[in-house]
């Protein structure tokens, strides 16, 4: 057992496992919790961080990993998908075998789309047989978090698995509803899975704590073939990982659970699912904090995206309370702020605010340009928003909700669609 787990820490080791593995990125999904935030978008393709899209840390992770052969399948509103994944991540080398294609749904096997997300990889199952791969790792485009696939692969290998599931402790009352949940055994051995219960199994020992799935399944080829086809042969099934086949297979397979922790000191490690309107807020804004949990800084892990050539973010005027400012604040590049003040605020690309205003605590994504003498408090004004001079968002939420849309948690969101409606 000591040969088996030095070995399975051997980096020659992990790199044969990844080299040989196909990554299968599930971004078809109409991310319907964002509400306006997906109107014109996928969940995967929104922007993220000042300057990616949420798309970019499933795909960096695939390539930091090792993985270089990647299928991303699309299904609803992928224009803007599409086109960032062409135009970031083009650079691998197809003479090597290396590529990331982007496969939209093509009612391959009848005249429906995808019916769930085991019917997205069923649907594709003749192409990723034609590669030949010896693992299949099947993904999630919509989760944020940084994670050397590597070592899951490695425990795969090593544990005799025929599925592992990738999983992080969450909070059994934010899991209820929320997320798939595992019960596994003191070894990871999964006795349960249910998707979105309202009552989620606690983690033994940890009443308050759930076992959430990450959306992160490692499958052998030749099983994941099997299990596909008998699923698609199944009228009753809803096609689906985390409700079909997960489930299924428990009774009669080694299902393991793979926790999500530091290698070397077990603590859990970052993963958000930024599926709500709140959580896409206040990941967005922890970035601004002065030692975030989530290091987009980190050299040896780099969050690889496709942006503009922009010049730097600039501030300008030093006229009485005219003075451009940003304190506990990130700024992307092509961005000004003109006489204005910006505060513990993440403001994207080519942002322009103009003297007189006062941004605070929001998320402001790119193109969007706020005129002179506005308050913009707690909230995310949406790509190519022009906000009007003197106007006051996040103010008096009573107003708001006549305008814009405002979540439970009070974070006012603005797209440009609302501004031109309310004649603003």
């Amino acid at each position: 057992m000591a040969k088996q787990a030095a070995r399975a820490s051997s980096g020659r080791y992990v790199s044969r496992l990844t080299g040989g593995a196909l990554a299968v990125i599930m971004a078809g999904g109409r991310g319907e919790r964002l509400g306006p935030l997906t109107e014109n978008r996928c969940k995967p393709a929104a922007p993220f961080g000042g300057k990616f899209r949420i798309i970019d840390f499933v795909l960096s992770n695939c390539v930091n990993s090792g993985i270089r052969q990647i299928m991303v399948l699309t299904q609803y509103k992928a224009q803007s998908l599409i086109q960032h994944v062409q135009r970031g991540w083009n650079y691998l080398r197809g003479e090597f075998g290396e590529f990331v294609d982007v496969i939209p749904a093509q009612q391959q096997i009848g005249s429906h789309w995808y019916r769930g997300t085991a019917d997205s990889v069923y649907q594709n199952l003749e192409a990723i047989l034609q590669l030949r791969p010896k693992y299949v790792l099947v993904l999630a485009g919509d989760h944020i978090y940084k994670m050397d696939y590597g070592p899951m692969i490695a425990y795969h290998v090593e544990k005799g698995a025929d599925i592992t599931v990738g999983v992080v402790e969450v909070p059994r009352e934010s899991a209820a509803n929320a997320f798939g949940v595992l019960t596994a055994t003191e070894s990871n051995r999964v006795t349960r899975f249910t998707e979105k219960p309202a009552n989620p199994d606690p983690v033994p020992g940890k009443p308050d704590s759930a076992l959430a799935s990450m959306g992160i399944y490692v499958f052998s080829t030749r099983l994941l073939e099997q299990l596909l086809v008998a699923d698609a042969a199944d009228p009753d099934s809803k096609h689906d990982f985390g409700r079909n086949i997960i489930p299924g297979a428990i009774p009669d397979m080694q299902v393991f659970a793979y926790p999500f922790q530091d290698v070397k000191t077990r603590a859990q490690n970052y993963w958000r699912d930024v599926g709500t309107i709140d959580a896409y807020y206040e990941a967005n804004l922890e970035l601004v904090h002065v030692a975030p949990e989530l290091n987009i800084y980190d050299e040896e892990w780099p969050i690889w995206t496709y942006q503009l050539q922009q010049p730097p973010a600039k501030f300008v005027l030093n006229d009485g309370e005219r003075v451009g400012t940003a304190i506990n604040s990130m700024i992307a590049g092509g961005s000004i702020v003109s006489g204005a003040r910006v505060t513990e605020s993440l403001l994207f690309s080519n942002v322009r605010v103009n003297e007189y205003s006062s941004v605070h605590r929001s998320v402001v994504l790119p193109g969007v340009s706020i005129g002179k003498d506005c308050q913009v408090n707690g909230a995310i004004l949406d790509e190519g928003c022009e906000v009007p001079d003197g106007a006051r968002i996040g103010v008096d939420h009573a107003s708001d909700r006549e305008r814009f849309f405002v979540t439970e948690r009070g974070v006012v969101l603005v797209t440009a669609a609302m501004l031109r409606a309310a004649g603003v």
